[in-house]
């Protein structure tokens, strides 16, 4: 089954970077690396690593979640009565489930839940030999809920620096090995291992492996 198409990421994020009115060699020189590179992956000429990407997005202030979402969803007609700030089923406030109820009715090709079926989970390929699926959302909660496949050789980081964001963080691997160094820590994930820590403590993973590491990934980000 094909994944569900997804918008380059260059475009979300060089689209989020206009948005702040931030130049490309600002952005290059608030995460550290070089402006042609950040032009590569604006261009997609060039895949973010994981570390690169959270790096980015948290100079960018957006959630890694938005970088699934389409990049030209039209905006939704405000719907009568919660709009004009009427009291909303159950107390809730107006907003809010305005909010929610625009998520739901959006684009039927996008439909974000409750269900995700096996064929429709929206696929961001990353550099180093990393995959993210996305396995469902929920409207305004910053949470990154993924199937995450490190390939043979695959890291977090190409370069082995260690990354650091904002966060908490929760594996469970179901296949494949990985190895995890928090700190100045170093840990073998197996099948059936669970991990759980700060985002903001320094971590890499890397697959050392001959098989593919496949997990399920939930990371909160904290505003």
């Amino acid at each position: 089954m094909s994944p569900a198409a997804v918008p380059p990421v260059g475009a979300r994020i060089r689209r989020a970077r206009t948005a702040k009115g931030m130049s490309l060699r600002a952005l290059a020189r608030e995460i550290g690396v070089s402006a042609s590179l950040v032009s590569q992956i604006e261009t997609g000429k060039s895949q973010p690593s994981v570390s690169t990407l959270y790096t980015i997005t948290t100079a960018l202030a957006i959630p890694v979640e938005s970088l699934f979402d389409a990049e030209d969803d039209p905006a939704p007609a405000p719907m009568a009565g919660i709009a004009a700030g009427h009291p909303a089923p159950g107390g809730a406030p107006p907003d809010t489930v305005l909010h929610a109820l625009a998520a739901f009715a959006a684009d039927p090709r996008r439909r974000i839940g409750p269900l995700v079926g096996a064929g429709e989970r929206e696929v961001l390929e990353l550099d180093s030999g990393v995959v993210w699926e996305r396995l469902g959302r929920v409207p305004g909660a910053d949470v990154d809920f993924l199937l995450v496949t490190y390939r043979p050789g695959g890291a977090s980081s190409g370069t082995g620096g260690l990354m650091r964001h904002a966060g908490t963080e929760y594996g469970y691997l179901t296949s494949g090995e990985l190895i995890l160094t928090l700190g100045f820590d170093e840990y073998v994930i197996r099948p059936g291992d669970a991990v759980s820590f700060e985002s903001t403590t320094p971590h890499r993973y890397r697959n050392d492996g001959a098989e593919p590491a496949v997990g399920v990934w939930f990371v909160f980000s904290m505003p």
